[in-house]
């Protein structure tokens, strides 16, 4: 177990996705191994303040509202994609996840996560929001160590990997006809494919959860797409039993992102590129079979950036596991 772990604390910077994260996929630490359960997952992840010009990012800067998009889509008259340091601006991308897992064989699940996006961009103090079904994830993951028995030893290793599809709409149009900017639609019209590593151990009450990603895609209609990129999620946290149904889970977490941007006919363009890394607390609750998720991270570190800063995310769940205890194969 020692070198599994060293060897994925070794991948950690090595790794990377995008801002969407599939590595959010992995947020929450369950008790309930080998268990087929759905859940409900809202992401808020903001952007705002342009480092060059000394402007602190903000976290619920005036206008993001966190939660629901007002109005779900709509464009103020003269909005235009152009930054010109307006300490105003921001982007707020938010998703509403269905999210469901079920187990084929004891050590085989399949995953599919189903998004509502509500994306926010207000530039020189004029927003556009759209909204409406994203694009859906479905994975596989196989778990290779699965040491679940011994007494205060647990640990388990997944891997696996999968496709986000383009079943979002990425051609919402101005009443002029002109085409909104990519990373505001829903979707993205690209088919992505990415793998993944999920490393959970633990001794007596205390653990760790790594995770690492990486993600590559084609091109949509447009010949756009996304740079590869790589997340990695790092999480210590600690069980605290309350009585035969309760267990609380604090943490700390580590969530570190990189891409080079997005790309059109083959090239960079250099929008939209990230190098960063969030660190804030977690709390997970869990009763009987049900679980309530919340954690938020604030930036600890942004490479230099002509965009609003990365300024945080929120992540909050809610779920049920089910007692599964056949499988379709063996």
């Amino acid at each position: 177990m020692k070198k599994i772990v060293l060897l994925l604390l070794a991948l950690l910077p090595a790794q990377t996705l995008l801002a969407c994260d599939i590595c959010g996929c992995f947020m929450g630490i369950t008790p309930y191994d080998n268990q087929s359960s759905f859940s409900l997952m809202h992401r808020y992840r903001i952007f705002n303040g342009y480092q060059a010009l000394g402007q602190d990012p903000q976290f619920f800067p005036n206008g993001a509202r966190p939660l629901l998009a007002r109005p779900l889509n709509g464009a103020d008259n003269d909005y235009t994609h152009s930054h010109k340091g307006d300490p105003t601006d921001f982007e707020a991308f938010r998703v509403v996840e269905l999210r469901g897992k079920y187990f084929l064989a004891k050590r085989l699940e399949l995953n599919a996560f189903v998004p509502y996006v509500m994306n926010t961009s207000q530039i020189n103090g004029r927003q556009l929001n759209l909204s409406g079904l994203g694009d859906v994830t479905v994975f596989a993951g196989y778990h290779l160590l699965r040491n679940i028995e011994t007494a205060g030893v647990q640990s388990r290793l997944i891997v696996g990997g999968g496709l986000k599809l383009p079943t979002g709409s990425f051609q919402r149009s101005s009443p002029a006809g002109r085409r909104y900017p990519t990373l505001t639609q829903p979707g993205t019209g690209t088919t992505d494919g990415f793998v993944y590593a999920n490393y959970i151990g633990s001794y007596r009450s205390f653990g760790l959860s790594l995770n690492t990603s990486y993600r590559s895609g084609a091109s949509n209609r447009f010949q756009e797409s996304l740079a590869p990129g790589v997340a990695a999620f790092a999480n210590i946290f600690y069980r605290v039993p309350l009585g035969e149904n309760w267990q609380l889970y604090p943490s700390a977490q580590l969530f570190y992102e990189k891409t080079k941007g997005e790309m059109f006919e083959g090239r960079l363009t250099g929008e939209h590129a990230m190098n960063n890394a969030l660190l804030g607390p977690g709390l997970d609750v869990y009763y009987k079979n049900l679980s309530l998720n919340a954690s938020v991270q604030l930036p600890v570190y942004t490479a230099p950036t002509d965009h609003p800063a990365s300024a945080g995310r929120l992540v909050l769940a809610v779920g049920y596991s089910l007692k599964q205890t056949k499988y379709l194969l063996r």
